[in-house]
C-alpha cells in the first residue's frame, strides 16, 4: 500500500473512530431503546475486522477501545465494597470483537455484505452472554456485590437479542459508510475481493 492510501485509511479510522465513539456517549437516549442501547462503535469494529482483515480490525479495536475507558468506563464493585472505575475492559472487548470478525467466514463469504450481517449478530450474542456470565461470577466471587437479578426472559430478549437487533439495525448505515466511503476504497475492495476468490477457487478439476 502507497503512503497516499496509508495516510487516507488513518484519517478516515480517526475520523470514524472519533465521531461514532462521541455519539455513543453524547446521545445514548436517541440510539437505545427499551434499555438496550445499539452500541456504533462496537459495530463498527466488528465491520473492520470483517471487511478488512485482522491487522484493521484487531488496531481499530485497541483504538476504539481506549477511547471508549477514557469516556465511558466500566465501573465495578471490588472486594471492599465500594464502586470502582475500571481501566482496559474496553479495549480488550473491542480487541476481541476486531479479532473475532475478521475470521468470521474467511474465503469466499468474507466481505459478503449479507453475511456482514450475520456476523454483526453473532458477536454481539457473543458479548452480551460472555458480558452476563461475567457479571454473575463477579456476584458469586465478591458478596458485597449483592445478588444477579436478571432473570431468563431480561436476560435473553430485554438483552441479549434486543441488543443484538438494535446493532443490526445500526449495521445498515455503518455498512453503506464502510463500502462506499470507508478506510478502503471501493476500487481496492473490489480488487481484494477478486483476489480472494480466484485463490480460493476450486482446482479439483487439475487432479483429474
Amino acid at each position: 500500500m502507497d503512503r497516499r492510501r496509508l495516510i487516507r485509511k488513518i484519517i478516515v479510522y480517526a475520523v470514524y473512530i472519533l465521531l461514532l465513539s462521541s455519539l455513543q456517549v453524547s446521545y445514548p437516549s436517541r440510539l437505545g431503546f427499551l434499555g438496550q442501547t445499539a452500541d456504533l462503535a462496537f459495530v463498527f469494529v466488528v465491520l473492520t475486522g470483517y471487511f478488512n482483515g485482522f491487522i484493521d480490525g484487531a488496531v481499530v479495536g485497541l483504538i476504539t477501545g481506549i477511547v471508549r475507558d477514557c469516556l465511558a468506563p466500566i465501573a465495578i464493585i471490588g472486594f471492599d465494597g465500594t464502586v470502582h472505575v475500571t481501566a482496559g475492559i474496553g479495549m480488550l472487548v473491542m480487541f476481541l470483537a476486531g479479532a473475532l470478525s475478521s475470521s468470521f467466514f474467511t474465503k469466499r463469504m468474507h466481505r459478503n455484505v449479507p453475511f456482514a450481517f450475520v456476523s454483526i449478530a453473532f458477536c454481539t450474542l457473543v458479548y452480551k452472554i460472555g458480558g452476563h456470565f461475567l457479571a454473575y461470577s463477579w456476584t458469586i466471587i465478591i458478596p458485597s456485590a449483592g445478588s444477579y437479578q436478571l432473570g431468563f426472559y431480561e436476560i435473553v430478549v430485554r438483552s441479549c437479542l434486543l441488543q443484538t437487533l438494535l446493532n443490526l439495525i445500526a449495521g445498515i448505515p455503518l455498512i453503506l459508510l464502510m463500502r462506499f466511503a470507508g478506510p478502503v476504497s471501493l476500487s481496492e475492495q473490489r480488487k481484494t475481493s477478486d483476489d480472494v476468490i480466484m485463490t480460493n477457487e476450486d482446482t479439483s478439476w487439475l487432479q483429474i
